[in-house]
């Protein structure tokens, strides 16, 4: 039963998370020719901030409360999971209208001083008003996460971006009617809006679930005894955070500043940085829709294991886990080599975007990887390690854009990016083998996924030189019938070699300790 609701939530965030990604797709294509790469690149700069914030006040915290709320039902104390949420949300919204207040009073300081840009402060300020609505939503759905059941959360992050998309798509409009300059303005002024209406739907339904579940008792048992166990548990996920968003927004400051030491002016430099995180980045990123599934899913589903002591499930989790992100790192790879220079061009009308997709196709392995382990070491309750590993490999992308970045352009931060991502999942992997001593077949996750894309890629390319010569209007459509017959072949001759197969648990598991 409980690997049915692992399965079924795994799947409803996934095709939600992809849904709501091909919309944000179109959306970006949308941004990047309307505010062009320079306004990308100033809009891209207030999200290091906007993500301190959320770690300030949320991310450990819901977190926290997934992992106390699965542990609570599987022992069948739903008073307690319901307090879990009422304590970690009092405490987030709390947080969250402390942060709001001084994001918006220090907004101009911080874009000036932090940011270097004052065109960020009004944005700043209408992010600001935002940050208590995403605070309230994203409790509700660590509760809904560690009662293992997705369906609102995945209606809220589905809300969130349409009505986004749509309120930016209706400032658009009236800009241009009344002559107005269309600035990143209308997309931070979307995402606030967004925030808000998905709040209103998430406490809507948490209402009707309570209403439609009522517990006996209707007084909180031992709050502050709940309050210290989600601080215990969320303050190193909170650092974690916070010095991931702080080394973001060092990277926010000086990655333009460096590009300026290798040559470029403001404008260039700001422009490169917008091809590279509001264009290039959320292309190879979008399927990791499917392993952000996975990964939230995994925490409450890995807590709950632990808690039973059943270390079998731990360790066929770990396993399936690198087994089949590795197959989907391994296929994305592949496509974004062979066709990164093309989906730069044809969907950005960006030639730099295409050259920065093909170099950061080499992460897709072991960025979808990092991922879902980290998200298994949580559920273990390993938060602390995880804090130092982030620690360590974020030190590494710094180091690349101190030293490499004025010497060889962007293309010095995208090196840091992939050796980051490669330290990271290889310290994962030890950790993880070292609670349950896992089975690495490198035949069936490495070797015929390799041999697989490699013949897969050869067909996809010679469908798409027999599908130019037939004169298809648009290149978009033949890059992406020959980008799906890559996908096809590639699944194919995995089954072929038997490769796509769930491991079963096997004897060799440590015992507890």
């Amino acid at each position: 039963m409980k690997k049915h609701m692992l399965i079924r939530g795994t799947l409803i965030l996934t095709i939600t998370g992809l849904v709501t990604r091909i919309i944000g797709f179109f959306y970006r294509i949308f941004l990047s020719h309307t505010i062009g790469a320079e306004g990308m690149g100033i809009y891209q700069l207030i999200f290091p901030i906007h993500s301190i914030c959320f770690s300030l006040t949320v991310a450990g915290i819901q977190t926290a409360i997934s992992r106390f709320v699965a542990a609570k039902v599987s022992t069948g104390d739903d008073r307690s999971a319901k307090d879990t949420l009422y304590v970690g949300l009092g405490l987030s919204t709390a947080l969250s209208f402390l942060a709001a207040y001084l994001l918006f009073q220090y907004a101009p300081w911080l874009s000036v001083h932090m940011l270097g840009e004052p065109r960020c402060s009004v944005l700043l300020q209408i992010t600001a008003i935002s940050i208590p609505f995403g605070s309230i939503h994203a409790c509700i759905n660590g509760y809904y996460y560690g009662l293992q059941k997705t369906s609102v959360p995945a209606m809220t992050q589905l809300i969130e971006q349409v009505v986004r998309v749509a309120c930016v798509y209706l400032l658009y409009l009236i800009c241009l009617e009344k002559g107005f300059a269309v600035t990143a303005s209308i997309a931070v002024i979307g995402l606030a809006v967004g925030e808000l209406v998905s709040t209103l739907y998430s406490l809507t339904a948490l209402g009707y679930h309570f209403h439609r579940n009522p517990v006996q008792s209707s007084r909180t048992v031992a709050p502050f005894s709940q309050l210290r166990n989600i601080i215990t548990l969320s303050l190193p996920l909170t650092a974690n955070r916070v010095l991931i968003n702080l080394l973001q927004s060092a990277e926010a400051i000086l990655i333009p500043g460096q590009l300026r030491l290798f040559g470029m002016d403001n404008t260039g430099a700001l422009s490169v940085y917008g091809v590279l995180t509001g264009m290039s980045m959320p292309l190879i990123l979008f399927p990791s829709a499917i392993t952000n599934s996975v990964s939230v899913m995994l925490l409450p589903a890995v807590a709950e294991a632990q808690a039973r002591n059943d270390r079998r499930m731990i360790a066929r989790t770990i396993e399936n886990t690198i087994k089949y992100c590795l197959i989907l790192g391994i296929m994305c790879t592949g496509v974004f080599l062979a066709f990164g220079d093309e989906m730069g061009l044809f969907i950005f009308n960006n030639e730099m975007a295409g050259s920065f997709i093909v170099t950061l196709a080499w992460i897709c392995p072991f960025l979808y990887l990092t991922t879902t382990l980290f998200s298994i070491m949580n559920g273990l309750g390993k938060t602390t390690t995880t804090f130092l590993f982030n620690m360590f490999g974020l030190g590494v992308r710094i180091a690349f854009v101190f030293f490499c970045v004025p010497r060889y352009g962007i293309q010095g931060y995208l090196w840091g990016v992939l050796a980051s991502e490669l330290v990271l999942t290889f310290m994962g992997m030890f950790v993880l083998n070292r609670e349950a001593a896992m089975d690495f077949p490198l035949h069936d996750w490495v070797v015929k996924p390799v041999i697989s894309i490699l013949i897969a890629i050869g067909g996809g390319l010679l469908s798409y030189s027999v599908l130019k010569k037939l004169s298809i209007p648009l290149d978009l459509i033949v890059m992406g019938i020959s980008a799906g017959i890559i996908c096809v072949l590639y699944v194919i001759l995995l089954l072929a070699f038997g490769a796509l197969h769930l491991r079963k648990p096997y004897s060799g598991v440590k015992d507890s300790k």
